[in-house]
């Protein structure tokens, strides 16, 4: 890789800036891409508009050191590494327009064996999309690498897990996959894995929809102990204690961004080839009213308690107003499911 020195990174944002981070660190020069001016602004400034923890010590000797700098537009470089949101439109449907217009925006700065990766967690296709919008800027693609890497980071952990997390590396040709696990050989200590684009997209989908649906069964048999006076807990200890059985612990939904969106694109990559995903969509389902739920418990036990304050209580008031406001609380963290950890 002793050719690749330049990488221009797109998006600032939890994994794109970790990795920019990270890339200079270890003595690549690195220009990162967003589209907001104070993002960009702070991090040439050598310091973080996002929480991680040691991301701020990266940032500050990257930008110190003159090896990273952020702009609004991108540059040449010898790798360019898209890594912005995919979240989706009403109905569940996958919203790409991020990685489109990344893409487009990298079109006039591409050259010859470039590598092209996408780091954005992405539905199955979108590499091979990546590789159609560059053709529609008159890009010849025959030339450049272009695969898929999606991350697969814990928040709070980023920086260790960026390098130590095995990552698998799916490309459009097997050159591009060779050519882009050789870069990411150059900082990961984990393995790389190697196998086509779509491969890898769908492996990240099927990694957080494995832990939706392992959720969603701890989320259920909550509901229906619930219903049977069993206590949940009591009966999770003793069936695991079967040498074969690993039951999770039930919660209001599920934590973090990732579980709660990357099921709908495979459900929707079903619905499209006339299938359905019926136990993935179903468990997505489940985590979903299990945070309605939830709310729904708290308010009533709540409403029990401030009953309870007001009949033993000679005046109340103070206690109930307090009670309230911190069910008001509970109400709007319960209703945020990146708030919440089930598990």
């Amino acid at each position: 890789m002793n050719n690749y020195k330049k990488i221009c990174v797109i998006g600032l944002g939890y994994i794109g800036l970790p990795t920019a981070a990270l890339l200079a660190n270890r003595g690549y020069d690195v220009h990162g891409v967003d589209v907001a001016q104070s993002t960009v602004d702070i991090i040439n400034r050598g310091e973080i508009h996002i929480v991680e923890p040691e991301l701020d010590t990266f940032v500050k000797a990257a930008v110190n050191s003159g090896k990273l700098k952020a702009d609004l537009k991108p540059c040449e470089a010898d790798i360019f590494i898209i890594a912005v949101p995919t979240p989706f439109h009403e109905g569940f449907i996958p919203n790409v327009d991020y990685i489109v217009s990344a893409t487009k925006a990298i079109a006039s700065y591409v050259k010859e064996n470039d590598i092209v990766i996408l780091e954005s967690t992405s539905p199955i296709g979108t590499t091979d999309l990546v590789e159609e919008t560059l053709k529609a800027k008159n890009v010849d693609t025959s030339k450049l690498f272009i695969a898929h890497c999606p991350e697969r980071v814990l928040p709070g952990q980023i920086m260790r897990e960026l390098v130590e997390n095995d990552r698998i590396v799916g490309g459009t040709t097997s050159e591009a996959t060779e050519k882009t696990v050789e870069f990411y050989n150059t900082f990961v200590s984990g393995e790389v894995l190697s196998t086509n684009a779509r491969t890898a997209e769908m492996a990240k989908l099927t990694e957080n929809s494995f832990r939706d649906t392992n959720i969603a069964f701890a989320n259920e048999l909550s509901i229906l102990c619930d219903k049977f006076g069993i206590n949940v807990w009591e009966l999770i200890k003793l069936t695991n204690r079967h040498p074969r059985v690993n039951v999770l612990q039930p919660g209001a939904g599920v934590g973090g961004h990732c579980i709660a969106v990357d099921p709908w694109f495979i459900v929707h990559a079903a619905k499209e080839a006339n299938i359905e995903a019926n136990i993935i969509k179903t468990a997505r389902e489940v985590n979903t009213y299990k945070t309605e739920w939830s709310i729904e418990k708290i308010k009533n036990e709540g409403g029990q308690y401030e009953e309870t304050l007001k009949r033993e209580c000679e005046d109340a008031r103070v206690e109930s107003e307090d009670l309230s406001d911190l069910l008001k609380t509970k109400d709007r963290m319960l209703e945020d499911q990146n708030i919440v950890i089930a598990n």
